[in-house]
């Protein structure tokens, strides 16, 4: 019963490890864009908007998840997807009037992305039969209404969702999987800086911007060029608009380089792109060290990976709704459970009546 005890106390200290990790790179996103902004017409309100939702969406999904894992992850699922479906032409909560602005379409593909996420986490959180049968069918309903809405990118990345968290119950090393979606998300990110520099062979560029639309690269080539203008502060929060001539010439342009990367490159320097970067660090250090299962942990880690993804190729990141998604999923994944549970999660071979599996590991 002591080795228990102690096994127990190891799970939730890597718990808080994380919690305080947490608390010092949100804070330091918070001081960093007022510095940015500092002197300047910059407007740093959306930063701390963003940081205030990713907050509170992760201790609402913490609590949540604590209280009720299956339910609470269903309903955010519906609730994701509801707002998705209700979206239409703009995104709910976006802009007060609810008018059309580029980039609405990236957020209601992350919205989709995140419905997929909460289903997956759900349903590996539910025992086998018929309940999970229905949420797995959810994740599919979530895959054809992005069809309904003319949303491709939407339809492959929820499929791609459900295929890791039916993936994630045979992976047995959750740092192994988690680091993996890193490196995928790695790979997005440099894919976005090698566009924008026009580092990729020509062939390989020229395909790349008919999908992307030149309008796009032409944002992200102005973007580079004002992080190699201002490579410390950038030119502060909110301002690219201003300042980029594809922006500028653009009518009714929402001001964003439609990369989120390029953007804190752009407006916050080189630390700006370091501290988004430990945000997602901190988000999977989260997921590593949660007491649940790894099934639970790899499937929300997809979905924030696909949300990443998203993120580096458009501008989902500056609309509420979905900045609080991604923490709240992220909190249901890193919910707290009761003694039990966290020791088959940690430990399985201690118990395995409580639904752990035996080769089932952290490293």
């Amino acid at each position: 019963m002591a080795a228990t005890a102690a096994q127990v106390a190891v799970v939730r200290e890597r718990g808080r490890a994380a919690d305080v990790a947490g608390v010092l790179v949100l804070g330091a996103c918070v001081l960093w864009s007022l510095v940015s902004a500092t002197g300047r017409d910059a407007r740093p309100e959306g930063v701390l908007l963003a940081v205030l939702a990713l907050s509170a969406g992760y201790a609402c999904g913490r609590i949540s998840g604590t209280l009720l894992p299956v339910s609470a992850a269903a309903v955010a699922s519906l609730a994701a997807l509801g707002l998705a479906l209700a979206s239409g032409p703009g995104v709910p909560g976006a802009t007060p009037s609810g008018s059309v602005r580029p980039g609405d379409t990236g957020a209601t593909v992350a919205l989709l992305v995140l419905a997929a996420g909460a289903a997956c986490c759900a349903a590996s959180a539910a025992r086998p039969g018929p309940g999970r049968l229905a949420l797995r069918a959810l994740t599919l309903a979530v895959a054809g209404s992005a069809l309904v809405l003319g949303s491709v990118a939407g339809f492959v990345a929820a499929i791609g969702v459900l295929l890791c968290s039916l993936a994630a119950v045979w992976m047995r090393r959750r740092l192994l999987g988690l680091a993996g979606l890193a490196l995928a998300t790695g790979l997005a990110v440099g894919a976005t800086w090698a566009v924008a520099e026009e580092r990729l062979p020509e062939g390989l560029a020229v395909s790349l911007e008919g999908q992307l639309t030149p309008h796009r690269v032409h944002l992200w080539e102005d973007a580079v060029a004002l992080a190699e203008e201002n490579p410390v502060l950038g030119v502060g929060p909110d301002r690219f608009g201003a300042l980029s001539p594809t922006a500028r010439e653009t009518f009714s342009s929402d001001g964003k380089p439609h990369s989120a990367v390029l953007q804190q490159a752009a407006e916050q320097g080189v630390p700006g792109v370091v501290l988004l970067g430990a945000a997602y660090g901190w988000l999977l250090w989260g997921l590593w060290s949660s007491p649940r299962t790894t099934a639970i942990v790899l499937t929300a880690g997809a979905g924030l990976a696909a949300l990443a993804a998203v993120a580096t190729v458009g501008n989902a990141l500056s609309f509420t709704p979905v900045t609080a998604g991604a923490g709240l999923l992220a909190g249901l994944a890193a919910a707290r459970a009761t003694p039990a549970q966290a020791l088959a999660a940690a430990y399985p071979t201690a118990d395995p009546a409580a639904g752990g599996d035996p080769a089932e590991r952290r490293d």
